[in-house]
């Protein structure tokens, strides 16, 4: 007994030394505030007395001096300065004789410490504190009850191991330890209000100390269950649970800090027991009791990152339910969600009930975020339960509680158009479940769509109409009801997408993306209501964001008619749908210019690209119909839509959505030529491998013929667009043309007929590009650089060569043009090359003279020097008789010619008698 007696007196001596050293801080703090308002307060009386005194002021000075004399030899210590100081000396110059110094024994102090106040000032109160009173009063403070919370932990430790004393004393003594800590903390917050001490930046010491007593006491809790088994689960869940509370109730005395402590161990006390039979019910029930008091607290003292972490840590909570979701009843669950919605909407969102004090229309993030985390989780628990009819259920009823609470608060409206959004992938992930083990087939993406069915489908539909009329209803009636405009824009914004964003998810489970009436008929339904929105908001008076908000009625309702011909239609007519709502959009702009719009307008066109992408046929079979077919319709609208969306966005600003736009409209209209063109030279049969040199050449005549618009154009426009367009459509057309023309498909190098003596493949391929080459070069002649223009000019030349050359091979030797054993040219044919490279280039230098051309004049001088190499490197070996003669003469008759026209032209000389300058 007494050894026990001497054990429990060690084990309290700690306690009490802890508790008084700790005193003994506060007490030395509360004395360090005393002294220094006795500073502050002597300077300020010296300062008041050195202040300058005016002449009425000097005079009662008299009766205080007379009886001063015998302290006179304070004055003998006082600086030789001192005498000076005094400026009510003159009016009084009859005591001065007798006594001098008692005068000036009065103000002899005031006049001296004065001088040195500002410094003594500025060191007594500093801008912030200095590292040692940090250190003295915090970081000491801080280190010092975490050190108190980690020895009750090894002292309970120290006494398990040495087995010193049993198990129920070790609580016994846990809890009085508890106590303890807790009782100090409170007896020094009340003498530090007590006493009034001013609040500084130091750490408060009685936080500190509650905060270790708790955390004492929910160790000492959950030892008594988890290591001892002294109590029962539930009591362990309810004593812990206490513990939590009473520190979130104690952090409205002791501050943030002691409220994240008990934020924390709230929510952590249900994972710290465990039941053979654990209930939600119990679960969620104390969940709730916490998260209201967190938020209680949080509104009490307006600690926003206690809201939000309450709102986290709750939602998380959600998570170890969905496992089981699916097999047990969802119902405790549903009830949480919905629960947690109500606390937040009473308690956290501005405007709202007992929610803070909003700030006009101002959308308040924490408001409208915790609306939106507790909307997410409840779609999650729909999806989690494979969308069950409660669980659908309680989806609606949370929307309808977000509707209902951002109707009356406007901080909380940024959580309207998300619950939209997630109204609206609900529908959709129950009408599209991707096929993951095929998501990649041959065919695309569209294999990885499963087959849709039409069962089962009425309970979506009727959820589907409600969400429609809950977010588009709600979105229209609340224009007009605030003074900005970006909450009307958001209601609008849920108004328009959620009905559309449904209708499509809907219709692709019915119907399967097939032709629908029913369905296109609630489309132009659809299209009506927003279009009589719109008409309605515009007769409306002016109110901020009513127009903006109007136009984004707009949008819907030209998405709605786009939708309906999608639905009305054969596949396919989606992608021309999207491209038509580019210039509906670009035209609303132009009636409501409204920056926005120019980026959806621009998000149409991105989402037409990635149908392309998904589907570049449009739809699974083109046929065989030549132009008229699925690619006119599925590329050629598109192009001509973003040309006229390019064309109107442009005339407001050459902007990031015009440029796009604009690069759409090359990219469709450059598309839609050369894909017509192949699926014409192939028959329809378009992933055949090669192409023909007809098909080479027709591609690059288009391609030359779409490079000479988009250089005019350009010249028109300024856009930089257009001119990054012509150079990459003119640098495509070059490499087919030498690639392909020159080498891969060159009729020399192939056994492939070209047809007729002078109407054939050499007159598609080489005579029509060499024409729309000349002409790309003379477009680009004066706005583009020599670089540019000289390869451009000699692509042409080279064209026009090539077709002559290969022209009179087809005259010499028939439609196989191929040059090889046993079909290598005639001495008639190496002769009449050399004559008609000869006139080819005499005829580009009177292009050139013309023109004044000097690029056209460097091109004929190649030509001409081509022409010389032939002559006398092949005619001289290769040809004889009558041909070789002929050959050289021609040459020689051309060569003088050329020389003459230089001279006479180009180059003149000056007369001989002319007279000269020097």
């Amino acid at each position: 007994m007494e050894f026990t007696l001497l054990i429990l007196i060690g084990l309290a001596l700690p306690v009490i030394w802890t508790i008084a050293f700790f005193m003994g801080l506060g007490t030395r703090t509360r004395v360090q505030v005393l002294e220094q308002r006795n500073q502050v307060l002597e300077q300020e009386v010296l300062r008041l007395a050195a202040r300058p005194r005016t002449a009425p002021d000097a005079a009662p000075a008299e009766p205080f001096v007379r009886p001063a004399a015998p302290p006179v030899p304070q004055v003998s210590e006082t600086p030789p300065t001192v005498p000076e100081t005094p400026v009510p000396t003159p009016p009084q110059p009859e005591p001065a004789r007798p006594t001098p110094p008692p005068p000036r024994v009065e103000p002899t102090r005031p006049t001296s410490v004065p001088q040195q106040t500002p410094a003594q000032t500025a060191t007594a109160t500093p801008d912030g504190p200095g590292f040692e009173e940090t250190f003295g009063t915090r970081w000491v403070v801080i280190v010092g009850g975490l050190a108190l919370a980690l020895g009750a932990i090894f002292l309970v430790k120290y006494t398990i191991e040495e087995g010193l004393i049993g198990p129920g004393m070790r609580i016994i003594l846990g809890a009085l330890l508890s106590a303890g800590l807790i009782g100090g903390g409170e007896w020094l917050r009340r003498r530090e209000r007590d006493e009034g001490l001013v609040e500084r930046q130091q750490a408060s010491i009685p936080a500190i100390l509650t905060a270790a007593g708790t955390t004492a006491a929910f160790a000492t809790t959950w030892s008594a269950y988890g290591l001892y088994s002294f109590i029962a689960p539930g009591s362990a869940f309810i004593l812990l649970g206490i513990v939590a509370m009473a520190t979130l109730a104690a952090a409205l005395l002791h501050g943030p800090a002691l409220a994240g402590l008990g934020l924390i161990g709230a929510y952590v006390t249900p994972m710290l027991v465990s039941t053979k039979e654990p209930s939600f019910w119990a679960l969620y029930l104390y969940l709730l009791f916490v998260t209201a008091a967190a938020f209680a607290l949080a509104r009490f003292r307006l600690w926003r990152w206690l809201a939000v972490s309450a709102v986290t840590a709750s939602a998380l909570w959600i998570l170890p339910g969905l496992a089981t979701a699916v097999d047990a009843s969802p119902t405790p669950h549903q009830i949480y969600v919905v629960c947690l919605v109500l606390l937040a909407a009473a308690l956290i969102v501005s405007g709202f009930l007992f929610g803070p004090e909003p700030e006009g229309d101002e959308i308040e993030p924490v408001s409208s975020g915790t609306l939106i985390v507790y909307a997410a989780v409840s779609a999650l628990l729909v999806v989690a339960t494979s969308q069950v009819m409660s669980a659908l259920a309680a989806f609606t009823l949370v929307c309808a509680i977000v509707i209902a609470v951002a109707w009356r608060a406007p901080s909380a409206i940024a959580a309207v158009p998300v619950a939209a959004i997630l109204s609206a992938v609900i529908i959709a992930e129950w009408a599209v479940t991707l096929a993951y083990g095929s998501a990649v087939a041959n065919s695309g993406l569209v294999e990885g769509l499963p087959i849709t069915s039409q069962s089962n489908a009425s309970q979506h539909l009727v959820f589907g109409a409600l969400f429609a009329l809950l977010f588009g209803g709600s979105g229209y009636l609340a224009q007009g009801r605030y003074e900005r405009p970006m909450p009307g824009l958001l209601w609008a914004a849920s108004a328009v997408v959620a009905p559309l964003l449904i209708l499509a998810a809907l219709y692709y489970r019915v119907a399967n993306f097939e032709r629908s009436i029913p369905f296109a008929g609630l489309a132009l339904l659809l299209a009506a209501l927003y279009a009589t929105a719109t008409e309605m908001l515009d007769r409306r008076p002016p109110r901020p964001g009513l127009r903006v908000s109007g136009a984004v009625f707009a949008v819907g309702s030209v998405a709605s008619l786009a939708l309906a011909l999608t639905m009305a239609l054969e596949k396919g007519w989606l992608t021309i749908a999207l491209a038509l709502m580019t210039p509906g959009i670009a035209f609303i702009y132009a009636k409501r210019p409204y920056a926005f719009l120019r980026w959806i307008a621009a998000a149409c066109g991105a989402l037409v690209c990635a149908r392309i992408g998904w589907m570049p046929t449009i739809v699974s079979d083109l046929g065989t119909t030549p132009i008229f077919n699925w690619l006119l319709w599925g590329y050629g609208v598109p192009a001509v839509a973003f040309w006229t969306a390019a064309t109107i966005l442009r005339r407001g600003a050459d902007d990031v959505p015009a440029r796009m736009l604009d690069g759409a409209a090359i990219l469709f209209t450059v598309l839609t030529v050369t894909l017509q063109i192949r699926h014409y030279m192939t028959g329809g049969n378009m992933w055949i491998d090669g192409a023909s040199l007809s098909e080479a050449g027709l591609q690059v005549s288009a391609l030359l013929a779409i490079a000479i618009g988009l250089e005019r154009l350009r010249e028109r426009t300024k856009s930089e667009v257009h001119n990054i367009g012509a150079i990459a459509v003119a640098g495509l057309a070059v490499l087919l043309i030498w690639v392909g023309l020159m080498f891969t498909r060159n009729p020399l190098n192939n056994i492939a007929p070209v047809g007729g003596r002078f109407f054939n493949v050499i007159l598609l391929a080489y005579g029509i590009p060499s024409v729309l080459a000349i002409i790309l070069a003379l477009t680009a002649r004066h706005v583009r650089k020599m670089p540019y223009r000289v390869f451009a000019a000699g692509t042409a030349v080279a064209l026009a060569l090539m077709y002559l050359t290969l022209q009179v091979r087809r005259l010499f030797v028939g439609e196989v043009l191929r040059i090889g054993p046993g079909s290598w040219p005639s001495d008639a044919e190496l002769w009449t090359y050399s004559a008609v490279w000869l006139v080819f280039g005499v005829v580009l230098l009177l292009i050139g003279i013309a023109l004044r051309s000097q690029p056209a004049r460097m091109a004929s001088a190649i030509v001409i020097l081509i022409t010389v190499c032939k002559v006398f490197l092949f005619d001289l070996a290769g040809i004889g008789g009558i041909w070789r003669a002929l050959s050289f003469i021609g040459l020689g008759l051309v060569l003088v010619g050329i020389g003459l026209l230089y001279q006479r032209l180009l180059f003149p000389q000056r007369r001989s008698g002319a007279p000269s300058t020097t």
